[in-house]
């Protein structure tokens, strides 16, 4: 009776650990297709392929759908990509996807200083296609945006460096002296410099940006 129960508590034990080994293996399975899934879209992005690498963005965050990055990139795209468009029909289309994307990604984490910031890009993108209309409508805005950005994450350079350049932006659109906000792009450099997040895919642009604007400041 002993060795009975002794054997079928082994098997038990068997069973268990198999079924732990398959939650592990397709978990693993999972992750390296959107490993996979996510180099591609970035590689495709590279190319100047937006259109494609939108679309791949987009399939992964519909598979994905409590992570916020995949989403994230939908709309940064989307968004980088708008800037510099004549085409008011092609830069709504671009835009409607960011809005629509960073949407969902506010919702799934709704306190996130990246989502906050790349929102804030998406009004600036429509202010620098037509200021005379969007800058009273947005301008404060994005104002808004920015202090929350950093009352979130004070320590995040994307942030810092994000906002100091939209003030920048807005000193010299009133004729104002942009020196002040030199210091906050040296700051932004110096968190650049010891940031990190081990999140995969996680955002790291802004560092080559801030050291142009930076070069730019003593010039």
């Amino acid at each position: 009776m002993k060795t009975r129960t002794v054997m079928k508590n082994k098997r038990s034990i068997r069973t268990v650990v198999t079924v732990c080994a398959l939650l592990i293996a397709v978990a693993l399975t999972a992750q390296d297709q959107y490993t996979r899934g996510m180099s591609k879209a970035m590689d495709l992005w590279g190319q100047g392929k937006i259109t494609e690498a939108s679309n791949l963005f987009e399939r992964i965050a519909m598979a994905e759908d409590d992570n916020w990055i995949p989403y994230y990139y939908v709309a940064q795209v989307n968004t980088t990509s708008a800037f510099g468009l004549k085409d008011e029909a092609l830069l709504r289309q671009r835009l409607d996807k960011a809005r629509e994307f960073v949407d969902i990604a506010k919702r799934i984490a709704p306190d996130n200083a990246e989502i906050v910031v790349q929102e804030a890009m998406i009004n600036t993108a429509w202010m620098a296609f037509d200021g005379a209309t969007y800058g009273p409508m947005l301008s404060g805005k994005n104002m808004q945006l920015y202090n929350r950005a950093l009352q979130l994450a004070p320590e995040n350079p994307r942030v810092v460096y994000s906002k100091a350049n939209w003030d920048m932006g807005s000193a010299r659109y009133f004729g104002k002296d942009t020196t002040p906000y030199c210091k906050d792009v040296e700051r932004a450099l110096e968190l650049f410099a010891t940031f990190e997040n081990d999140t995969p895919f996680y955002p790291s642009w802004g560092q080559d940006q801030a050291k142009q604007v930076l070069e730019q400041c003593k010039g």
